[in-house]
């Protein structure tokens, strides 16, 4: 009789982890409380504490729908038929394991390139029709590994044409124009070190991954709730979606007139945006766009709604979570507390270990506060002022930071419960995995910026 495999010791460390750590509402609360006795021990009094909290607790409120119509309109277009027969194509060439890592990995690195929102909404359906493609045709891919992989791919966004550090820099007026004037991109995410960690760190991770992968896999069948997310959609779904009105409102709703209407308004943003205020890609320029691709792969306003009330599933764990963060972050922004922190690396860097010291800080910075844009408006000050110190420029500690700002987002459960939403999983399941991923994005990142100019 044969007895099944033991886990290997990455499914044991997996497993460990994940019953360690909580999930991001209780992480919360523990940072709030570790957050707090640091306030005052540094001698920030009760009151000015306490308002820190309340100036921080509700900030995030316009990025928080921002941030929601992101994942909601990504999960929207990724329901129509274009999106959904593009990525199960793209899922049947690979013949092997690693041709179906490698194609998964870069898939989802160049849409985070692109934009990180796509990466971070559209991954965890790439790997789910991965995975459901690896089953069918017998070879053994570990679903939540997988998961943790292809999440792990999107890391390259921090140097892509989204990243919010340097896109902040390079505007004038910004915040540390006096201090460093405005950094072109070209000195920023398209110097060669970031170049080169875009290329290889997708190259490394295919590589790892290949070597890692479970022995024992868990294949998507058993997570019957990822695995509906797959199942193929009934026939004239997509184009006839059922509806109860009749009449002028039936035509309404089936008619392509009235999305040919809302797309010609979003086309007129985007141009009175673009051209006529020469504005840069944002948020809201994304989310138009994104808006504006719904309109376009659906068919009429019944399609669109219908997509629409199953991608409002998606979203539910940022709501409420993005203010508990808010008011962790008001601590640090508005208190000694991420000053202090921050300075304190910075006044033990050397030239060498300048990179390594800026991602250590920037990483613990990035588990209290998920925002990168937010992260350097925190640490942007001290840490360009500590790189001329130690005769690096401020470009440099900028990317520096980035690593760091993405190790934090990856060993911090507040993006993996994202993903989980998305997947229709435990975030437990997977995070494990990803932790090992982010050791080796830190100590490429490091090295890179370390050695190469």
């Amino acid at each position: 009789m044969n007895t099944p495999p033991k886990p290997d010791w990455i499914s044991r460390f997996s497993r460990s982890v994940g019953t360690l750590v909580p999930d991001a509402t209780s992480a919360s609360a523990i940072l709030l409380v570790i957050l707090v006795a640091a306030a005052l021990a540094l001698g920030n009094g009760v009151t000015a504490t306490a308002d820190a909290y309340y100036r921080g607790l509700w900030m995030l409120l316009p990025f928080t729908m921002q941030m929601t119509l992101i994942l909601v309109l990504s999960s929207v277009a990724s329901a129509t038929a274009v999106f959904r027969n593009s990525v199960v194509r793209l899922a049947q060439l690979p013949r092997n394991m690693t041709q179906l890592v490698a194609l998964a990995v870069c898939l989802n690195a160049a849409l985070s390139y692109l934009y990180w929102g796509l990466a971070l909404a559209l991954g965890p359906l790439i790997a789910i029709h991965f995975a459901r493609a690896a089953e069918r045709k017998g070879i053994l891919v570990d679903f939540p590994f997988l998961l943790a992989t292809v999440g792990a791919a999107a890391s390259v966004w921090q140097f892509g044409l989204s990243s919010s550090a340097p896109l902040l820099m390079a505007t004038p007026g910004n915040f540390l124009e006096a201090t460093t004037g405005v950094m072109s991109l070209r000195s920023t995410i398209w110097a060669p070190s970031a170049i080169l960690l875009c290329v290889t760190f997708p190259i490394a991770l295919v590589v790892v991954a290949r070597l890692l992968m479970p022995r024992s896999p868990q294949p998507l069948s058993a997570f019957p709730e990822a695995n509906n997310l797959a199942a193929p959609a009934p026939e004239g779904a997509m184009t006839d979606p059922p509806s109860e009105s009749t009449g002028f409102a039936g035509w309404a709703e089936r008619s392509r007139v009235m999305t040919g209407i809302l797309v010609v308004a979003m086309v007129g943003w985007l141009y009175h945006h673009f051209v006529t205020k020469q504005a840069g890609l944002d948020l809201n320029a994304m989310n138009t766009m994104l808006l504006l691709l719904c309109f376009l792969l659906h068919r009429n306003v019944a399609s669109f709604s219908r997509a629409m009330q199953g991608a409002v599933q998606t979203c539910w764990p940022i709501l409420v979570l993005y203010q508990l963060y808010g008011g962790v972050a008001g601590l640090l922004q508005y208190t000694s507390v991420g000053e202090t922190f921050a300075g304190l690396f910075a006044s033990v860097s050397t030239h060498l270990t300048f990179p390594l010291m800026t991602a250590i800080a920037a990483t613990v910075v990035a588990v209290f506060v998920p925002s990168s844009g937010g992260q350097w408006v925190i640490q942007g000050f001290v840490t360009t002022r500590a790189a001329e110190a130690v005769g690096i420029t401020a470009q440099r500690g900028l990317l520096a930071l980035s690593v760091g700002d993405q190790m934090g987002n990856l060993v911090s459960p507040f993006w993996p419960v994202l993903a989980a939403g998305i997947a229709r999983v435990d975030f437990r399941r997977f995070f494990g995995y990803g932790l090992v991923f982010a050791a080796l994005w830190f100590v490429m990142g490091v090295l890179i910026f370390t050695l190469v100019p």
